[in-house]
């Protein structure tokens, strides 16, 4: 008979299983959770970015730094393995830190144990965006993973890559090596595997375990059945043409596509040299034919201003000839006037002569 546990062997051995799982959880934590990618408010500007040591926009200095590797803010001297002893007194601010991670450009703490292993274990090493490119330096917001292909993304870009992610990169889901349908899909790679291809040599497989490696990237794979998979489609807009006429003056469209994202390009439409050399004996021979035009136009405006004066020359003479045919009728007029006074005369001296 085996002998009974007592209460505290009972308690001892609860203890043991808890803190086996409270480590197994830290070395399994999610990215989002370590202290070194924690949330960070500036004192000074307000703004809120990731832990560390600086302000990434006004460079200030935080009144309470934390630990990127531990994650406290206060040092009590429990542990007893500090670098810089402080008996009897709790350090905060500047007296807790101790070096500055050159991944994660947070503060560390002058426990030993925090200086001697961060380094080695952060998990912001690699930390490059997957969309932008951009590390830990350059940015001022956090470092998320991707659900799907566990890419690192930063905080501007984690949605856009998340919803294009499902995305394959052949048209159909049919395996790239044969043409059956894929059933295991690498959600890296973007491409899909039958149940003959998904298996390697250099892997060792077993039958409890589903999740087969990548071929390519050694990724675990996912069956598509599990997934919400979409295949790539194109999308053709207005073809553009090389020769063009002379009179085609419109915008050629052109579609183009990288990776995932559709878009369309609008470019002017190019004219060869030919082209050009016509179109330009072309404008020289209308403004040659405008000339003539200006030329005829302007010989018909002298002829209409000659015709004009000679009207008015023609009105002169008229108006000379009516007035010297008055004048005329006027002296007719004086002459009969006086014969008939010289008649009267007459007349009177016949009549003095008969009396």
């Amino acid at each position: 008979m085996p002998k009974k546990k007592t209460g505290q062997r009972k308690k001892a051995e609860k203890m043991r299983l808890r803190q086996k799982g409270i480590r197994s959880a830290k070395d399994n934590l999610s990215l989002a959770k370590h202290p070194c990618n924690a949330s960070m408010e500036c004192d000074k500007c307000k703004k809120k970015q990731k832990n560390r040591a600086f302000c990434y926009f006004c460079q200030n200095l935080q009144r309470l730094p934390q630990c990127a590797s531990c994650g406290k803010i206060k040092c009590l001297m429990k542990s007893g393995d500090c670098v810089v002893k402080h008996p009897g007194v709790y350090t905060t601010g500047m007296g807790l830190v101790g070096a500055i991670c050159d991944f994660c450009e947070a503060w560390v703490c002058h426990g030993r144990k925090c200086l001697t292993t961060h380094a080695c274990v952060c998990p912001l090493q690699d930390a490059n965006c997957a969309e932008c490119e951009r590390g830990t330096w350059d940015h001022g917001g956090r470092i998320f993973m991707c659900s799907y292909c566990s890419a690192y993304l930063c905080e501007d870009d984690q949605f856009e890559h998340q919803a294009s992610c499902q995305v394959l990169e052949s048209e159909n889901y049919k395996c790239q090596s044969c043409n059956k349908l894929g059933q295991y899909s690498c959600l890296r790679c973007k491409v899909c595997f039958c149940d003959e291809h998904i298996r390697c040599k250099r892997f060792k497989y077993s039958e409890k375990d589903r999740n087969y490696p990548c071929p390519k990237c050694s990724y675990p794979t996912a069956e598509v059945s599990d997934l919400s998979l979409s295949s790539r489609n194109h999308k053709y807009g207005r073809q553009t043409y090389e020769e063009g006429d002379d009179d085609d003056d419109s915008y050629a469209y052109g579609a183009g596509s990288s990776g995932t994202n559709y878009g369309y390009t609008y470019d002017e439409a190019e004219y060869s040299d030919d082209d050009d050399d016509d179109y330009s004996s072309e404008e020289e021979d209308d403004d040659d034919d405008d000339d003539d035009d200006d030329d005829d136009d302007d010989d018909d405006d002298d002829d209409d201003d000659d015709d004009n004066d000679d009207d008015d020359e023609n009105d002169d003479d008229d108006d000379d000839y009516s007035s010297e045919e008055e004048d005329d009728d006027d002296d007719d007029d004086d002459d009969d006037d006086d014969d008939d006074d010289n008649d009267d005369d007459d007349e009177n001296d016949d009549d003095d002569d008969d009396y």
